[in-house]
């Protein structure tokens, strides 16, 4: 396994890269966040939020109790801004949209939506095809386990190498998060780290996120999460 890779270093926080294929905890002890503080063993790291085995991409880690405690807050309050990329080897019922609905567990270590408000997740998504693939620019409105695996599925494009949802066999998970935003204590922080395996997240694919999406093209969708779901 390779060294983890470093973004960005902050005396409250650090922005790290998790690799695809890697769970962030595992029962042996092992995993991502283990492999972390063992390369880094003089700092001491509170995890803010997680990604699955398959996902690849950003993660913040609190690196003290006190800035543990007020980004937790901004989570809650859902203050940050984060982008991910997806692959899929089906093409969608609709190019663009929202997807929201509740969340709840399924069979085989599944979730499934419903129309209730319970465990609600919302997804915003663009998406353009590219060599007889179909890639995806994903706002996560909130942060619940699987949503976007989940919303994808459930628009007919599941997620190449996401076999548990009815994606293709691949070489990979294809999805990663490439971004994310927030204000910390009136600063204003970016990071975008674009993924360095797989061999459908291509040079001209990225060359297309960047141009449609990272030039301020966005224009998403007004959605409000509903009230009795928060």
């Amino acid at each position: 396994m390779n060294p983890i890779k470093l973004i960005f270093q902050h005396p409250d926080f650090w922005i790290v890269v998790k690799p695809s294929g890697e769970s962030f905890h595992s029962e042996d002890g092992e995993g991502f966040f283990a492999r972390l503080s063992a390369q880094f063993p003089e700092q001491v790291f509170y995890p803010l939020h997680r990604l699955d085995k398959l996902t690849s991409g950003i993660l913040v880690f609190a690196t003290n109790k006190q800035a543990a405690a007020e980004f937790g807050v901004l989570f809650e309050q859902h203050k940050f801004e984060k982008r991910y990329l997806a692959v899929s080897a089906a093409k969608p019922n609709k190019k663009q949209g929202t997807v929201a609905g509740g969340m709840i567990p399924s069979r085989r270590g599944q979730w499934r939506l419903t129309k209730q408000l319970d465990n609600f997740a919302a997804t915003q998504f663009f998406s353009f095809a590219e060599s007889g693939k179909r890639y995806f620019w994903l706002r996560p409105l909130t942060g619940k386990t699987h949503q976007i695996r989940v919303a994808l599925k459930s628009i007919g494009s599941p997620i190449l190498g996401d076999e548990r949802y009815g994606g293709v066999a691949a070489d990979r998970g294809y999805l990663h998060a490439v971004k994310i935003a927030f204000e910390w204590r009136g600063e204003a922080f970016e990071f975008v780290s674009w993924p360095d395996t797989g061999e459908f997240f291509t040079e001209s694919s990225k060359t297309q996120y960047q141009d449609l999406f990272l030039m301020g093209q966005e224009i998403w969708p007004k959605f409000t999460i509903p009230k009795k779901s928060i």
